[in-house]
């Protein structure tokens, strides 16, 4: 074991030993207990106005913000114009992965209305409540096209191939008729969609968007859909992380320091340096994931704790990564 540097005169916090696991995924440092938890993004929607007698649907993403699986173990609503669509409990959800979990609005009156969809859940929150509100309106009012899911993630996709997810179009209210798609990132296409379309009004249909990282690094970007509803266009937000082919990513843990307010984390090719700081921002967590390194490459990682007066430590123990080819 490297022994820890001394510190400077008139720090104002000793040096924390730091983890380090190269690549693979093997994190040898378990998050506390208070970080596993599941989080819903976002925790409200509005249906906005919907006829009388018919419904629109929604997908609440719920994401696995811990490093442990969690579940979700079961549901309830208030609310008799709101309903869950299909889905089984329990739901597992892995570390750093996501669930689109459906809901509808179908009003049986004309007017304001709210309502309340809960998840009992095994995170540490237990309970995640998502709030939603709609308003009926008379039949045969203005067409409306919707999209779900709310959005659309690739995860990591190797550059060079692709990866396709579906989405479902729906006109409510009266038929709708789809003109021009159009994607703002020459990355995400729209496939398999010949335009002009028209959807009869409470019907859907499916379409196909394709993902083709030509870099590394993530790309979020949106698709739209341009049509005579008077809500176009129909906008579906989406992103990819493009990924080298044989990548490695560094997972790098530290002991929390109680009076800091973030970490800075350096990273050199000596054990004697010289440390260059590769965060872009004060990390406020006592992990980082660098999946900047090159395979074959060996690097040495510090870090430093900054307390609120903006005031610096001296640089951890020395962690050292080899990279496999």
């Amino acid at each position: 074991m490297p022994q820890e540097p001394t510190l400077r005169e008139n720090q104002f916090m000793r040096a924390f030993p730091l983890i380090v696991t190269a690549a693979l995924f093997c994190w040898l440092a378990s998050a506390p207990a208070w970080a596993q938890d599941l989080e819903c993004n976002p925790c409200n929607h509005n249906f906005g106005q919907v006829p009388v007698g018919d419904s629109s649907s929604y997908s609440i993403q719920i994401t696995n913000t811990g490093h442990w699986k969690l579940s979700i173990v079961s549901k309830s609503k208030q609310g008799s114009a709101f309903s869950f669509g299909k889905f089984s409990l329990p739901l597992e959800i892995r570390p750093g992965a996501s669930a689109q979990l459906p809901i509808i609005f179908k009003p049986r009156a004309q007017g304001h209305t709210a309502g309340v969809f809960e998840f009992a859940t095994t995170g540490q929150t237990h309970h995640l409540i998502m709030d939603v509100s709609g308003v009926g309106e008379p039949a045969g009012a203005n067409p409306k096209l919707g999209i779900s899911p709310a959005n659309l993630n690739f995860g990591d996709v190797t550059v060079g191939s692709s990866a396709s997810l579906q989405a479902k179009l729906t006109a409510s209210n009266a038929s709708v008729t789809i003109s021009s798609d159009q994607s703002k990132s020459s990355e995400f296409a729209i496939i398999g969609l010949s335009l002009p379309v028209t959807i009869p009004a409470g019907k859907s249909i499916p379409v196909t968007i394709e993902f083709r990282p030509t870099s590394s690094g993530e790309d979020p970007s949106k698709v739209g859909f341009i049509s005579d509803a008077v809500d176009s266009p129909t906008v579906e937000p989406v992103t990819g992380t493009g990924v080298a082919s044989g990548s490695h990513d560094v997972y790098l843990s530290w002991n929390t320091d109680k009076t800091a307010v973030g970490y800075n984390v350096y990273r050199g090719n000596a054990k004697a340096g010289p440390f260059e700081e590769i965060n872009t921002a004060l990390e406020s967590a006592t992990n980082y994931t660098d999946n900047t390194v090159v395979g074959g490459a060996t690097y040495y990682y510090v870090t430093t704790a900054v307390n609120a007066q903006g005031e610096q430590s001296g640089y951890s123990n020395l962690a050292e990564a080899v990279i496999p080819n």
